[in-house]
Protein backbone atom coordinates (compact mmCIF):
# COMPACT_ATOMS: atom_id res chain seq x y z
CA UNK A 1 0.00 0.00 0.00
CA UNK A 2 1.46 3.34 -1.07
CA UNK A 3 0.68 6.26 1.23
CA UNK A 4 1.35 9.98 0.84
CA UNK A 5 0.30 13.28 2.33
CA UNK A 6 0.39 14.76 -1.18
CA UNK A 7 -2.54 14.93 -3.62
CA UNK A 8 -0.91 12.40 -5.95
CA UNK A 9 2.11 10.13 -6.37
CA UNK A 10 4.90 11.54 -8.54
CA UNK A 11 5.59 8.19 -10.23
CA UNK A 12 2.04 6.72 -10.40
CA UNK A 13 -1.24 7.74 -12.00
CA UNK A 14 -4.53 7.64 -10.13
CA UNK A 15 -7.07 5.73 -12.21
CA UNK A 16 -9.95 5.72 -9.75
CA UNK A 17 -10.89 7.44 -6.51
CA UNK A 18 -12.54 5.02 -4.09
CA UNK A 19 -13.39 7.43 -1.29
CA UNK A 20 -12.34 8.41 2.19
CA UNK A 21 -10.78 5.84 4.51
CA UNK A 22 -10.01 6.30 8.17
CA UNK A 23 -8.65 4.59 11.22
CA UNK A 24 -8.76 5.71 14.80
CA UNK A 25 -7.85 4.81 18.34
CA UNK A 26 -8.72 6.28 21.72
CA UNK A 27 -6.12 6.19 24.45
CA UNK A 28 -6.37 7.08 28.11
CA UNK A 29 -3.53 8.28 30.26
CA UNK A 30 -2.18 5.84 32.83
CA UNK A 31 -1.81 7.00 36.45
CA UNK A 32 1.72 5.54 36.69
CA UNK A 33 2.79 7.35 33.55
CA UNK A 34 1.16 10.55 34.80
CA UNK A 35 3.26 10.42 37.97
CA UNK A 36 6.48 9.94 35.97
CA UNK A 37 5.45 12.67 33.53
CA UNK A 38 4.68 15.02 36.42
CA UNK A 39 8.11 14.44 37.89
CA UNK A 40 9.71 15.02 34.50
CA UNK A 41 8.00 18.41 34.18
CA UNK A 42 9.92 19.52 37.27
CA UNK A 43 13.32 18.91 35.68
CA UNK A 44 12.38 19.51 32.04
CA UNK A 45 12.96 17.42 28.96
CA UNK A 46 10.96 15.08 26.81
CA UNK A 47 8.09 13.22 28.44
CA UNK A 48 8.97 9.85 26.92
CA UNK A 49 5.95 8.07 28.39
CA UNK A 50 3.60 10.25 26.34
CA UNK A 51 5.85 10.26 23.29
CA UNK A 52 5.70 6.45 23.20
CA UNK A 53 1.93 6.40 23.77
CA UNK A 54 1.30 8.86 20.91
CA UNK A 55 3.65 7.03 18.54
CA UNK A 56 1.81 3.76 19.22
CA UNK A 57 -1.53 5.51 18.70
CA UNK A 58 -0.44 6.94 15.34
CA UNK A 59 0.73 3.52 14.14
CA UNK A 60 -2.49 1.83 15.25
CA UNK A 61 -4.68 4.48 13.56
CA UNK A 62 -2.57 4.24 10.38
CA UNK A 63 -2.81 0.42 10.36
CA UNK A 64 -6.59 0.60 10.72
CA UNK A 65 -6.85 3.12 7.88
CA UNK A 66 -4.75 0.86 5.63
CA UNK A 67 -6.95 -2.16 6.44
CA UNK A 68 -10.05 -0.18 5.49
CA UNK A 69 -8.42 0.81 2.18
CA UNK A 70 -7.41 -2.79 1.47
CA UNK A 71 -11.02 -3.94 2.05
CA UNK A 72 -12.21 -1.75 -0.81
CA UNK A 73 -9.38 -2.74 -3.15
CA UNK A 74 -7.21 0.36 -2.97
CA UNK A 75 -3.60 0.43 -4.15
CA UNK A 76 -2.78 3.69 -2.39
CA UNK A 77 -3.97 6.43 -0.08
CA UNK A 78 -3.43 10.12 -0.86
CA UNK A 79 -3.94 13.26 1.23
CA UNK A 80 -3.25 11.43 4.50
CA UNK A 81 -3.81 13.51 7.62
CA UNK A 82 -3.79 12.97 11.38
CA UNK A 83 -5.96 14.76 13.89
CA UNK A 84 -6.65 14.47 17.60
CA UNK A 85 -9.61 15.32 19.78
CA UNK A 86 -10.29 15.12 23.50
CA UNK A 87 -12.95 12.52 24.26
CA UNK A 88 -13.11 13.02 28.01
CA UNK A 89 -10.68 14.20 30.66
CA UNK A 90 -7.56 12.06 30.47
CA UNK A 91 -8.28 10.45 27.08
CA UNK A 92 -7.98 11.45 23.46
CA UNK A 93 -8.81 10.12 20.02
CA UNK A 94 -6.19 9.98 17.29
CA UNK A 95 -7.66 9.78 13.79
CA UNK A 96 -5.83 9.04 10.53
CA UNK A 97 -7.72 9.70 7.29
CA UNK A 98 -7.11 9.99 3.59
CA UNK A 99 -8.50 9.19 0.15
CA UNK A 100 -8.22 5.62 -1.12
CA UNK A 101 -7.26 5.31 -4.79
CA UNK A 102 -6.52 2.78 -7.52
CA UNK A 103 -3.16 3.31 -9.22
CA UNK A 104 -1.72 2.61 -12.67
Amino acid sequence: MLITTQDEFSDKSITETLGMVRGNTIRARHIGKDIMAGLRTLVGGEITEYTKMLAESREQALDRMIKEAEKIGADGIVCVRFTTAAVMQGSAELLAYGTAVKLK
